[in-house]
């Protein structure tokens, strides 16, 4: 599917029309992180110490002629640019200039692109980053095409062109190739970026996990300090649990610290340690970490991991610290984790990692995530109780950088990693997290708690919060493939049972056991669970046996009409001493051999005695949360076996046309403006959606003449927010065929409904019968865009009869969506009524996904009514209301979320 750029997008500008959207952290292909931006005129010097480090070839390439030096007429050119016509990108490391690429207009919608990387850093993907900018850039200020003059042998400013995904044609002219290629964006385009991000940050994610050396910075005494100060504690814990993990690195502390931990080469400065380090750990105070960042690059370490929590309340003044602690590590190539972060654990043995202030966890196949440090120790106790074995661990704190879409896709590459659970409080960058997401889901479990089921916190400066009911945050992960619970409980349950037992192939679960109770109790709680009881559960008797166990085990697991199986065990009241057959341990032992030969899961239950062994069954002593945990595993596995659908092409959708509307309507209203009239139906069609024409009136008079226009049979009807769908209230008037019937319409509308500056009367054709339904898409501050389709009514409203999807929707999505509402049989007929054309409503969602999807500046956009008749589609009405999107990580050209 073409998807369009963003030659719509808001510019953010700062002094003298600076490009300030333009400035980006970008992660570069071997995982180490770089500053992108415009230049500017104080670059000079940077540019000249740049290009003497610039081999001669590398120079022969770009200008064609030996150019040894860039005299100050050239320096002038350079780093002089209007932003617009003559635009230039520079990639620093630290202070230092790496790269340079510009674009200079050659017509009205073409420029030739070129760009240099200092050799040193050739082969990091710096020249492909530098062009997506370039590209995004060009587009914004309506350049369609790039065209470049390249010499046959310079083979890797040529690769770059033809590996960006989009179309390139060349010829040579005197012996150089002459290459040209349009720059809005394509599927191929979109797909090679975001390929080349999934890479570049799961390869950052693994330079933190896979340290050689590490350096514990704790806080710094001062020389007047006494000597009853208090010791580093922080730093005490993660040097203990770095040594006592068995981590098979060098460890070493560095600080004039009280109580340092004895038994590893302490430093007083990052500078005395001798070479480099990979990875820093700091225990110092937050207000020391901007001065400990030089060092630490000097040093070469590749990631901070900061359990600093020194929190003074002055919200403002810590997001701001944070901000410029993140960009001056990311501008030194380094990734954050925290502030206040419980710390990073890798339990592969060939690292050995536990740089936190919690125990070694065991070794295991699942990946953790938690942004709170407490909830994070929980999590970890918990696992280490219930036998639970983790890969890696990551506590992101306050995430100011590494979030959780970093662990997903590391996670996705991790060969380590078999199942991700994540503990999360917002979602940072909603549209990556859905698309990451749905790609792990594909090949990996993926169990999320989510604190809260409403919107949560909002980003900074995204304003007032939409909190989004129960149902659409549900809908979010479940689109997904997310395994969204409630519980610490409940993670763990799902977690357990992923980890140790195979997918069921469908939801059909037979029960056993030796308690008719606890059997009856696990098939109601199957019930809501939304599995499918095979028969009546199974009571095996009080005085059964591991044979009896055995046998009947035997029969479910050869039982074609059996997906899963629940075993539920209890001592039998009043028993002391129990036939040793009848123990729980030999039970457990029979239900566990089944687990591990079986091709379909078997959990169970044991009350009253010591339970089934560690990860081969859950073992809770009340069936009802394994049962819940098996209803989720079902649901995911009935996800992930489903053809996902297409996002279908809509080869009629004007999205140029669309772009510049848009672009027009917020060079007039920067902040925001909703959109009405000619304009929204201008908007509407161009992606094919036709709304009725309607006309705003204030006296009879315009309504006769309105009519007039239409060709008579139109409708009269009050629009005003507070009148719409009441029951009470008669606020329309159908079938109107002459100047009369008007003039009688008016008089009855006005005197229920209210006068014309009240009630926002308006004219419209009258349009076929239907079932009237909603189709709504916005943007939500912390799930990103949403949508939902729905009958349009009191009924929907008030029962929240609603379905839920985020765009891009596949047709299956708009199909799901049609069905997913109670209401629907009345599309389909219900008691003799006439079906609706569900195929066109089906395609007027993904009409809407589409312009949602293309159009971020499109914050909220309503269909409603849309009357779905028997042969056609009939929208009545229609609201729009534009803003600058979000300035989140985009699209179309790589770059990191905000701090």
């Amino acid at each position: 599917m073409d998807i369009a750029g963003e030659a719509a997008r808001h510019i953010v500008t700062g002094a003298a029309g600076y490009p300030l959207s333009w400035e980006a952290d970008i992660v570069l292909a071997d995982g180490a992180t770089a500053h992108l931006r415009p230049i500017t005129r104080d670059d000079a010097v940077r540019l000249v110490d740049f290009y003497g480090r610039v081999s001669q070839r590398s120079k022969y390439h770009r200008f064609f002629a030996p150019y040894p030096v860039l005299s100050d007429r050239d320096v002038e050119r350079f780093t002089s640019v209007d932003h617009d016509r003559r635009v230039a990108l520079v990639v620093l490391s630290g202070d230092d200039l790496i790269a340079v690429g510009r674009y200079d207009r050659t017509g009205e919608d073409t420029a030739e692109v070129a760009f240099l990387v200092e050799d040193a850093h050739q082969r990091r993907g710096v020249g492909s980053v530098l062009l997506e900018h370039l590209a995004q850039a060009a587009r914004e200020r309506g350049v369609a095409r790039f065209v470049a003059d390249v010499l046959p042998a310079n083979e890797s400013m040529i690769r770059v062109f033809r590996e960006a995904g989009y179309t390139v044609s060349g010829s040579v002219e005197d012996g150089v190739l002459a290459l040209g290629f349009d720059i809005h964006p394509t599927a191929s385009s979109l797909e090679v970026t975001r390929s080349r991000e999934h890479r570049a940050e799961a390869r950052s994610v693994q330079r933190l996990l896979t340290p050689w050396s590490v350096a514990v910075i704790g806080a710094v005494r001062s020389p007047d300090a006494t000597p009853e100060a208090p010791p580093d504690h922080a730093m005490q814990a993660v040097v203990a649990h770095l040594v006592g993990g068995g981590f098979t690195g060098w460890v070493c502390t560095v600080g004039a610290v009280v109580g340092a931990p004895v038994g590893v080469p302490a430093y007083a400065s990052l500078d005395e340690v001798p070479g480099e380090v990979d990875l820093a750990v700091v225990t110092a105070p937050l207000s020391a970490l901007v001065d400990l960042v030089p060092g630490c690059a000097r040093r070469g370490v590749r990631g901070l991991v900061v359990v600093s929590a020194d929190r003074d309340g002055h919200h403002d003044d810590e997001r701001a610290r944070d901000h410029d602690l993140v960009q001056l590590a990311r501008a030194h190539g380094m990734r954050v984790v925290g502030p206040d972060s419980l710390g990073v654990v890798n339990t592969a043995p060939h690292v050995s990692l536990n740089a936190s202030l919690a125990p070694m966890p065991r070794r295991g196949r699942i990946g953790c995530f938690a942004e709170s440090a407490a909830l994070g120790t929980v999590l970890l106790a918990q696992a280490q109780a219930r036998g639970l074995g983790l890969s890696t661990f990551v506590s992101a704190g306050e995430r100011a950088d590494v979030s959780g879409n970093d662990m997903l896709q590391y996670w996705s590459e991790d060969r380590a990693t078999d199942v991700v659970v994540l503990s999360l409080e917002s979602l940072g960058n909603p549209r990556k997290f859905g698309r990451i997401a749905r790609r792990l889901s594909r090949s990996k479990p993926l169990v999320a708690l989510r604190s809260s089921r409403s919107a949560g916190t909002s980003p900074v400066g995204a304003g007032e919060l939409r909190e989004l009911p129960p149902a659409a945050v549900d809908a979010v992960f479940r689109q997904a493939g997310v395994i969204r619970v409630d519980t610490v409980a409940d993670l763990l349950d799902v977690a357990t049972v992923l980890a140790a037992q195979p997918l069921p192939s469908g939801r059909r679960v037979a029960i056993m056991g030796n308690s008719a109770a606890l059997a009856r109790l696990a098939a109601d709680t199957a019930a809501d669970a939304g599995l499918d009881v095979v028969g009546t559960p199974r009571d095996l008797g009080r005085g059964a046996g591991a044979a009896d166990f055995a046998a009947a085990l035997a029969g479910c697991l050869d039982d074609p009409v059996v997906d899963a199986i629940v075993v539920v065990h209890a001592l039998e009241a009043g028993s002391v001493t129990p036939a040793p057959e009848s123990t729980d341990a030999a039970i457990a032992g029979v239900v566990a051999a089944a687990a591990a030969r079986a091709a379909k899961p078997v959990l169970s239950t044991f009350a009253g005695g010591p339970g089934a062994p560690p990860g081969s069954v859950s073992s809770s002593g009340t069936p009802e949360r394994p049962v819940r945990a098996l209803g989720h595993v079902a649901a995911y596995a009935q996800w992930r076996s489903r053809d996902p659908g297409v996002v279908p092409e809509l080869p009629d959708a004007d999205v140029e046309g669309a772009q510049r509307l848009v672009a027009a309507a917020l060079a007039e209203h920067p902040g925001g403006v909703p959109l009405a009239g000619e304009r929204l139906r201008s908007l509407l069609g161009c992606y094919g959606v036709t709304a009725l024409p309607v006309e705003r009136v204030a006296t009879a008079a315009e309504a006769i003449a309105a009519a007039e226009r239409f060709g008579w049979d139109v409708v009269l009807k009050a629009t005003a927010a507070h009148l719409r769908q009441r029951p009470d209230l008669a606020a329309v008037w159908r079938s109107i065929g002459d100047a009369p019937t008007m003039a009688q319409a008016w008089s009855a509308l006005t005197a229920t409904a209210g006068p014309p500056e009240v009630a926002g009367y308006v004219v419209q054709p009258m349009a076929p019968p239907g079932v009237p339904v909603s189709l709504a898409a916005w943007d939500d501050p912390a799930y990103g865009p949403v949508m939902s389709f729905g009958l349009s009514g009191v009924a929907g409203d008030l029962l929240g009869d609603l379905a839920y999807r985020t765009p891009p929707l596949t047709d299956r999505d708009a199909a799901e969506m049609v069905r997913g509402v109670r209401a629907a049989p009345l599309l389909f007929g219900y008691r003799g009524g006439a079906r609706a054309d569900v195929g066109a409503l089906e395609a007027l969602l993904l009409r809407l996904s589409r312009l949602v999807d293309d159009l971020p500046q499109v914050a909220e956009c309503s269909l409603d009514p849309v009357l779905a008749a028997p042969a056609e589609l009939a929208v009545l009405g229609a609201t729009a209301r534009l803003a600058p999107p979000p300035l989140r990580a985009g699209d179309y050209a790589r770059r990191m979320g905000g701090a």
